[in-house]
């Protein structure tokens, strides 16, 4: 029951040795440790007693599909073995080797009241640091089968992450295995792929995804912003346009026009902002969409999307009544989208124009929260946040934009 694909010697060990009650796999982005841990759980499978569930669980149905059933489904990674994995998109059971799997999203701690009441043998595992700790702890209450098993992937975190202080850290005390894998631990990743992981990664998260490290978000979140290199007076001429608006009712709201230039760069190229503070009113919906839309149409700009922060219904529904083009809700995904404009910044892809006076305010002094950082938690410090939000909605909606761009920038 071998993949197709050359082992390392690490991998290889890691399957051998994956005998514990714990099982955790962790270590930088395509370093080997899926595969690794995968094929350790069909072996788990093969062994399991009759008696007990086998459960896959991941933060989504969606995220276990894609890291989880996907491979085991490809035959180019598992051979023959891949033709015994059954699943139905949607579904939440499947078939590997003959066996039920019960597939359980966790994506908060509601979801610990999904593994009430039941008996399990077998559980896979994937990226453990983003489940919640309740849950993990009520999954390996339920593993209660004389020999049950539970096998799991992750990145690296935070080093106060519940998962390195409680487990990790506490290996010799439990029953508990782990393997640490870099990027050199995978033999079957092209150079060329490698190089641009490496383009992708910025930071805090080249030293966690590249590395393979436990280390705290701390300090100024977008350290290489350099106001020499990425502010810019005059401006090339813009083929195409996005917007990204950061709404508030209390707060200031916030709209970026982001462009990109005929040099194949993205630039912000001009903001809008209504400070209820300052002006000592508050606008309406109708008022906040009449006047961003003049705005627009001042720059002679139609952007081909609004990026609006999708917990501000009500305003997306007064643009859509007002028949503004192309509204949608932006991906607020907090720390992928802060990666995306770190990247976008750090390899010289995006500039700044200078009449973006308050995202200029807000670039150099967006932080990580200490006080989150000491819960294991990374978090950045909510406050003069607004356009540096409006800019992340915008950049991190458009990554498959702008991303195959990164080799080609002026640091590759």
């Amino acid at each position: 029951m071998l993949n197709t694909l050359p082992l390392s010697g690490k991998q290889l060990r890691s399957i051998a040795q994956a005998d514990a009650r714990i099982c955790l796999w962790h270590g930088a982005v395509r370093s080997g440790k899926t595969i690794a841990s995968l094929l350790a759980w069909l072996f788990a499978i093969a062994e399991a007693p009759p008696s007990g569930l086998i459960l896959v669980v991941g933060r989504s149905l969606q995220t276990i599909e894609r890291n989880v059933f996907e491979p085991l489904a490809d035959p180019s990674l598992f051979g023959p073995v891949a033709a015994q994995v059954r699943h139905t998109r949607g579904a939440t059971t499947a078939t590997v080797l003959g066996r039920t799997v019960h597939l359980i999203g966790a994506a908060d701690a509601r979801a610990e009241g999904r593994l009430r009441g039941l008996t399990a043998s077998c559980a896979y595992v994937d990226e453990a640091t983003l489940l919640p700790e309740g849950f993990w702890v009520q999954l390996l209450a339920r593993l209660s089968v004389p020999g049950a098993r539970l096998l799991a992937t992750t990145n690296p975190d935070s080093p106060r992450h519940w998962l390195k202080t409680g487990y990790l850290d506490r290996a010799g005390e439990l029953d508990l295995k782990s393997w640490h894998f870099a990027l050199s631990d995978n033999p079957s990743l092209p150079e060329a792929y490698v190089a641009a992981l490496r383009a992708e990664y910025v930071g805090l998260w080249r030293r966690r995804m590249i590395d393979g490290a436990w280390v705290v978000a701390e300090g100024a979140i977008f350290d290489m912003f350099d106001e020499a290199e990425h502010v810019v007076d005059e401006l090339p001429a813009m083929r195409r346009h996005w917007v990204g608006v950061d709404y508030g009712t209390t707060n200031a709201t916030s709209a970026v026009l982001l462009g990109l230039g005929t040099d194949d760069r993205l630039y912000a190229v001009g903001e809008w902002r209504w400070d209820s503070h300052t002006t000592h009113r508050q606008l309406t919906d109708a008022q906040y969409s009449a006047r961003i839309r003049a705005w627009l149409r001042e720059r002679e700009v139609e952007a081909e999307w609004t990026f609006v922060d999708p917990s501000a219904a009500s305003f997306i529904t007064q643009l859509w009544v007002d028949g503004h083009p192309g509204v949608a809700r932006a991906n607020n995904e907090v720390l992928d989208g802060i990666r995306s404009v770190a990247t976008a910044l750090d390899s010289g892809l995006l500039r700044v124009h200078r009449s973006c006076t308050g995202l200029l305010d807000e670039l150099p002094a967006y932080a990580w929260d200490a006080d989150a950082s000491e819960r294991g938690e990374d978090k950045p410090i909510k406050r003069d946040d607004h356009s540096v939000d409006a800019l992340r909605y915008a950049v991190h909606s458009i990554t498959h934009e702008w991303r195959h761009r990164l080799r080609g920038s002026p640091r590759d």
